[in-house]
């Protein structure tokens, strides 16, 4: 049997674990060990929920990405025995900390245009940070000593990997491909996007490695798996990747709550997922607290009921309490959830939109940043939903046309063929195996590997 390193970006929502979960379950299931990391508060809860490990990498960066810190809680990590045991003192952890901390940053805006453009957004343009990230994961490779890496969309697994030659396999929306276009991909690149890609390469060129063309070619492995199906995530004739189909969680055992039953059938059900709201108190452009604003706003005391759901995250207070036909739960496993609903509203996030097309439920999108509008542009494409773009204000806040939110989700309600043509999706996406396919996939190039 085969030991495997799930590695994600760090992110602190879901979107990731629901298409990593279910791979890991299948190839547990086949016997082999499984380990993760995937250092951030939700992911942690939903791992360690469905029975894996999950690894904190030895950096001072993700021990407070990973908790929920306070000045006192701050303090209490400090005095913690993995600190002392990882770091020794307060000042090893601080200076490790500082001496990585990126100060250069590109502009932050909602048109993200490819990965290296949300690269240099979050931090790579500074060596010290990519250099420190990629130290220690370096690390987190060593202790785990992994056959192969499974990685989902985490850079500095693919730095890593390039560094120590371990093999990888990357698992990947097709937008993500280095053949293809970015995330914008119906409007033409422009030359001058702030780009991570120096930086990256000199990190390289310190371990004697050469340079990248592209940021995106972290993305590709020595195996490439695209999630979704050629009409819905394409990637040009001849590029390295097999599309495997549906990606979902969902543990087997799951139920819906007992008070989902004492819902009035005779009313339209709409299943509003949130995210997260807020990345971070300053906000960030991939928030989606706009979609909370809106659909209080739209729907608040409509004749329909709504179950809305954040994927572990709270609810802003100033939302509280919420319209009398609004019931929240932080989590709600969501391909039961979708089954029952005439329809969707979320941001865009490619697992969000895979469960509606799964399910063959219909969904209005307000996507949140640029990636999430390729997702949503697809959905609409096939004549699954539709989506609402949102515009800022001087403040940078995210806002939408009310009337025309109300009007796309009456009209999505209403009419037939949505459903009927996210059913028809919904049969394509899952003739193409799923989490088995990947798992098989998988197996067949770890045997090799062996055997080579």
């Amino acid at each position: 049997m085969s030991r495997f390193l799930f590695t994600t970006l760090p992110s602190n929502d879901l979107g990731l674990l629901t298409r990593s979960l279910p791979i890991a379950k299948e190839l547990s299931i086949h016997g082999h060990e499984i380990v993760f990391s995937s250092p951030a508060r939700s992911p942690d809860i939903l791992i360690k929920d469905a029975g894996f490990k999950n690894i904190i990498p030895k950096h001072p960066f993700y021990h407070i990405h990973s908790k929920d810190i306070s000045p006192g809680g701050l303090i209490r990590l400090l005095r913690s025995k993995p600190i002392k045991n990882e770091f020794g003192t307060f000042h090893n952890f601080f200076y490790k900390l500082i001496k990585s901390i990126p100060v250069k940053f590109a502009p932050s805006t909602p048109e993200v245009w490819n990965m290296d453009h949300a690269a240099a957004m979050t931090g790579m343009m500074n060596k010290n940070f990519v250099f420190s990230q990629c130290e220690s994961m370096i690390q987190l490779i060593d202790d785990v000593n992994p056959h192969v890496i499974i990685d989902f969309w985490n850079p500095f697994a693919g730095l890593a990997s390039c560094i120590v030659h371990k093999p990888i396999i990357c698992v990947i929306q097709a937008d993500g491909h280095p053949a293809n276009n970015g995330f914008i991909w119906w409007k033409k690149t422009p030359p001058d996007i702030p780009s991570a890609l120096p930086t990256i390469n000199k990190v390289l060129a310190r371990y004697g490695l050469q340079p990248l063309k592209k940021t995106e070619e972290l993305n590709r492995g020595d195996l490439t798996l695209i999630v979704g199906t050629p009409e819905m995530d394409p990637i040009p004739d001849g590029a390295d990747g097999i599309h495997i189909g549906p990606i979902l969680w969902q543990k087997d055992e799951s139920e819906m709550p007992a008070w989902f039953d004492t819902i009035d059938d005779g009313k339209p059900l709409i299943w509003i997922y949130s995210g997260n709201p807020n990345y971070s108190k300053k906000g960030t452009v991939v928030d989606s607290e706009v979609i909370l604003e809106a659909s209080i706003e739209a729907l608040a005391d409509e004749e329909i009921h709504i179950i809305l759901t954040s994927g572990y995250h709270s609810i802003p207070e100033k939302y509280l309490p919420l319209p009398r036909n609004f019931h929240f739960e932080k989590y709600i496993p969501g391909l039961l959830l979708a089954q029952k609903c005439d329809l969707m509203i979320h941001h865009g996030g490619y697992g969000s939109c895979q469960t509606g097309i799964y399910a063959g439920t219909p969904a209005v999108i307000i996507p949140t940043f640029s990636e999430r509008e390729s997702n949503a542009r697809r959905i609409a494409a096939v004549g699954a939903g539709e989506y609402i773009l949102p515009t800022t204000d001087s403040s940078g806040k995210k806002m939408i046309d009310i009337d025309e939110f109300k009007s796309k989700v009456r009209q999505v309600l209403e009419n037939k063929s949505y459903r009927e043509n996210a059913q028809r999706q919904s049969k394509i996406l899952k003739s193409f195996g799923g989490p088995q396919k990947a798992a098989t996939l998988i197996e067949e190039f770890t045997q090799k590997l062996k055997h080579s």
